[in-house]
């Protein structure tokens, strides 16, 4: 049985009206927590983790959190590499809560990043996904991923495939802000003619 790509999605949802823009204490960036994914049931792709498998990889993933290396992509691309170009966010702590793993994912200030904040600031829904490798083999009614699985990152990404899984904005800061923006190209406008030399006509 070959590896191949495994792609998993879970829905970020974050009201603008409750946007507390939590800076992390050392950087100012906009840290986000949620739900990273769940094992042990059927997801919405039909696969099922078993939960040793995720706490393994998991232990694994802590090297690269512990390294800063823990980062992800606005979008998935449909490689194993992490494209630095494509970089909008780092993983910077997790935990298990019952099968779910429980994540914070600090946005960072690159062009992704700033392109997924605004998005986030208006209301816009976006999924976070893993992105692993590994095999699959039908066991019933579901697709088993066997024990050669290997996470890769998370991505955030705009179609969900696992309802019911949330992130919303880290609770600790305590500016609540609010944006007048409605359009998404208004967002992207902004960013990219944000240092007085636009691009956009």
């Amino acid at each position: 049985m070959s590896k191949k790509l495994l792609i998993e999605t879970h829905t970020v949802n974050i009201s603008p009206s409750k946007l507390n823009e939590n800076v992390s204490k050392e950087n100012g960036n906009l840290v986000v927590e949620g739900i990273l994914a769940t094992c042990e049931v059927k997801n919405g792709n039909g696969r099922y983790y078993k939960k040793e498998l995720w706490d393994r990889e998991m232990d694994k993933y802590q090297e690269l959190i512990n390294e800063r290396r823990s980062l992800g992509e606005l979008d998935h691309p449909e490689s194993q590499v992490i494209n630095l170009q494509n970089v909008s966010h780092l993983v910077t702590d997790w935990d298990w809560d019952g099968d779910n793993i429980m994540g914070k994912i600090e946005i960072l200030p690159t062009p992704s990043g700033n392109i997924l904040k605004e998005l986030i600031k208006n209301g816009v829904t976006v999924g976070v996904s893993s992105r692993g490798m590994g095999s699959l083999e039908q066991n019933g009614n579901v697709m088993e991923v066997q024990d050669d699985f290997e996470l890769l990152c998370w991505d955030f990404v705009s179609t969900p495939s696992n309802p019911g899984s949330f992130m919303g904005v880290l609770q600790e800061g305590k500016n609540t802000i609010t944006y007048d923006y409605t359009k998404v190209n208004g967002i992207i406008h902004e960013i990219l003619c944000s240092k007085g030399n636009c691009p956009i006509i």
